[in-house]
């Protein structure tokens, strides 16, 4: 199967199957999803989930994080990986959003990137959430899965290069939703150590899949 007939069947089986993928992480407003993003770094959804449910409810805007002391910040993060450095990102994260973009989350990669704490990564997923952008967040789930389906070629070292290609290759209008279908499928089904290939829905066009078939 060629790469161009992968990913056309990559498409054509989310769209159909899995028309409407969304973020787990929870949120209520566009500063919620850019926080709990940021906090998602190297961690779990789920445990992000947990400790946003009381952070927002003291720190419901930019200002109320302005205006916190990283000693009255880090007792609700504290269970977060690096919660040292995710503080002091969320400190500065509310102090720049007041100051600079009148408390509202700026919807250009450029734009977000200026903020501490995300990177490129964090900036697609929030333009792709929030905005529909055709942006390709790569963390690690999309990284893998994009090279065992066989979407991108083996020599992609970085998560710019899987990004590269991967927006060069899906139709825009499903770029936002690729990015969902990719790390779901990696976080319950594609697992790092062990694939369910057994359960998988895809296996049919994939290419580890297919190597890994017994010999006739």
């Amino acid at each position: 199967m060629t790469r161009k007939e992968r990913y056309s069947a990559f498409v054509e089986h989310f769209a159909r199957n899995h028309p409407e993928p969304e973020t787990e992480l929870l949120y209520s407003n566009p500063f919620e999803l850019l926080v709990a993003v940021v906090l998602s770094a190297q961690c779990t959804d789920k445990r992000v989930n947990i400790v946003t449910r009381e952070l927002f409810a003291d720190f419901p805007t930019p200002a109320h994080l302005a205006a916190s002391t990283f000693d009255e910040l880090f007792p609700y993060i504290r269970s977060i990986s690096y919660p040292s450095n995710k503080t002091k990102h969320l400190l500065g994260l509310g102090q720049m959003l007041v100051a600079e973009f009148g408390s509202e989350v700026p919807l250009t990669i450029e734009a977000l990137q200026k903020l501490p704490g995300v990177g490129r990564k964090t900036a697609n997923v929030i333009v792709s959430v929030l905005d529909h952008q055709p942006a390709m967040a790569v963390d690690t789930h999309v990284f893998r899965v994009s090279k065992r389906l066989g979407l991108v070629t083996q020599h992609a070292k970085t998560p710019l290069e899987v990004e590269k290609q991967l927006v060069r290759q899906i139709p825009e209008e499903f770029i936002h939703k690729a990015h969902h279908w990719l790390i779901l499928h990696g976080r319950y089904i594609c697992l790092a150590r062990k694939p369910n290939c057994g359960e998988c829905e895809i296996s049919l066009f994939c290419r580890f899949h297919e190597k890994n078939q017994p010999k006739e």
